[in-house]
């Protein structure tokens, strides 16, 4: 039986009438309610539902950008999916907008010598993927002299008023750290959303990166990048990793390298997308909302299995062994596949509009993939921060330690539910996944259900489920979180 760590029943009444009486008693979870946490973790151990849901998005659909054909047909499939698990209140909230598409792209390496007269050029085809929101290049396309830095902190550092990447491609080698948490990725990111902007303001025509992964393989990773309109918007590309190796190595010669670029692609097409919800009803508290979300949307290459097929089935899965258990939360437990994610985060803007004033007792995401959870960490007002322990307590047999130190009340909820923890100030939750294979597939045409073990979804499905019902039947509210 899992005790509870703080308070008996008799002090768990007190604690709940604290709210309304101002005490300072501490409050504590019903050790019915954390003994049925405990049964619905063995009951999501056993989950049948994740693998075959995850195996349907990607075989059946596939890649489904946002406002795609394939888009709308996972928007249709989730709905039947989630009725299917016999979650109330399905519907899909339209969210128009204006989406990105990519056209054929190719980008040459001219080598040493390829321009010197009387020697023939010697030509190296690159593998390379359009950033997402690129610009093309003129139809002819561009020919320029590489201006390579190691990184996006030594394109900082050259000076705009004279520097060398005026009119010249930039090439940006920006190198990717494999870490657990995907600090790695933090740390990386700048290249792919920054580039542009920077690489314009010193005078470049194009800008090229380090594909921001962690693989070696010969693909290369997308990404949104961004723009600033004072600025000249010029086309942005990744390289694969083996690719990018290339260039450094014929950079370190000495000699001046050349690149003959390629692009096509379109902007601002109107589109439409949808948020797709479902819930598992509450009863006293009903009109307070526990959100745990992922993002339906993918990019255009591979099947979006791990980004997010796989945080789509998990979320789903842990609201459907919800349901099943038959015993109703006192808040409602939401389910939400948000609408474009990968390149505007549209859903989680338009889900906060729409339910600004709805008290969200927490929000969280699973959007890391398919790897195993190993840390729970939160952000929640302080008072709410040891109803945690007991949290933490029922996660532990799945290997879930509870962070430590300030990194408890520290947690990124995802990126969806990020922007709404900043925006409305809503409660935060991290189910931390492990990472370290994560970025060898991300944002590419490897990322298929092939990449997924699917014996650490039900794992990740008793996680979800657990934190859920706790929060759903806390005696306090978690928020406004402490940011």
């Amino acid at each position: 039986m899992i005790r509870r760590a703080l308070l008996g029943t008799a002090a768990f009444v007190a604690a709940g009438m604290s709210r309304v009486s101002g005490a300072q008693t501490p409050a504590a979870f019903a050790e019915a309610d954390l003994q049925h946490a405990a049964k619905l973790r063995e009951l999501a151990l056993a989950d049948t539902q994740a693998w075959p849901l995850l195996q349907q998005l990607c075989r059946d659909i596939g890649a489904r950008p946002a406002g795609s054909a394939a888009d709308a047909q996972a928007v249709a499939w989730a709905q039947g999916a989630l009725r299917g698990l016999k979650l109330q209140n399905v519907r899909a909230e339209p969210l128009p907008l204006r989406v990105w598409q990519r056209g054929p792209a190719s980008a040459t390496l001219l080598a040493p010598g390829a321009q010197e007269p009387g020697v023939p050029a010697r030509e190296q085809a690159l593998v390379m993927a359009a950033l997402g929101n690129s610009v093309p290049t003129p139809p002819a396309g561009i020919e320029a002299e590489i201006a390579w830095y190691p990184d996006l902190a030594a394109l900082l550092a050259d000076d705009p008023a004279s520097s060398r990447a005026r009119g010249r491609i930039v090439f940006i080698d920006q190198k990717m750290e494999r870490t657990r948490t995907g600090s790695g990725y933090s740390a990386a990111v700048g290249a792919r959303s920054m580039g542009p902007i920077e690489a314009a303001r010193r005078g470049a025509v194009a800008v090229g990166i380090r594909s921001i992964g962690t693989d070696r393989a010969p693909i290369a990773h997308t990404g949104a990048t961004r723009y600033d309109l004072s600025l000249p918007r010029i086309p942005a590309f990744a390289v694969s990793v083996p690719d990018a190796e290339v260039i450094a190595g014929l950079q370190a010669g000495g000699s001046p390298l050349r690149l003959r670029l390629k692009l096509e692609a379109r902007s601002d097409v109107d589109a439409i997308t949808h948020n797709v919800i479902a819930e598992v009803p509450g009863t006293d508290l009903k009109d307070e909302v526990v959100l745990i979300g992922a993002h339906l949307d993918s990019w255009d290459l591979g099947q979006g299995a791990q980004d997010d097929g796989a945080g789509v089935a998990i979320v789903s899965a842990a609201a459907g062994v919800l349901m099943a258990a038959g015993v109703a939360p006192r808040r409602t437990i939401r389910v939400v596949l948000f609408g474009n994610e990968e390149n505007g985060f549209d859903g989680a803007r338009a889900y906060g509009d729409r339910y600004k004033d709805v008290v969200h007792q927490l929000v969280g995401e699973s959007d890391f993939g398919a790897g195993p959870v190993f840390q729970l960490n939160h952000r929640v007002q302080a008072a709410a921060v040891p109803l945690f322990e007991d949290v933490a307590r029922v996660l532990a047999p799945l290997g879930v330690a509870w962070a430590e130190g300030e990194a408890r009340n520290r947690g990124g909820p995802g990126p969806d539910a990020a922007l709404l923890m900043r925006r409305h100030r809503w409660p935060g939750l991290a189910l931390g996944q492990d990472g370290s294979n994560y970025f060898d597939v991300h944002h590419t045409e490897n990322d298929t259900l092939e990449r997924v073990d699917p014996r650490t979804l039900p794992q990740n499905v008793a996680c979800w489920a657990v934190t859920a019902w706790l929060a759903a039947q806390a005696p306090l509210g978690f928020g406004p979180p402490v940011l």
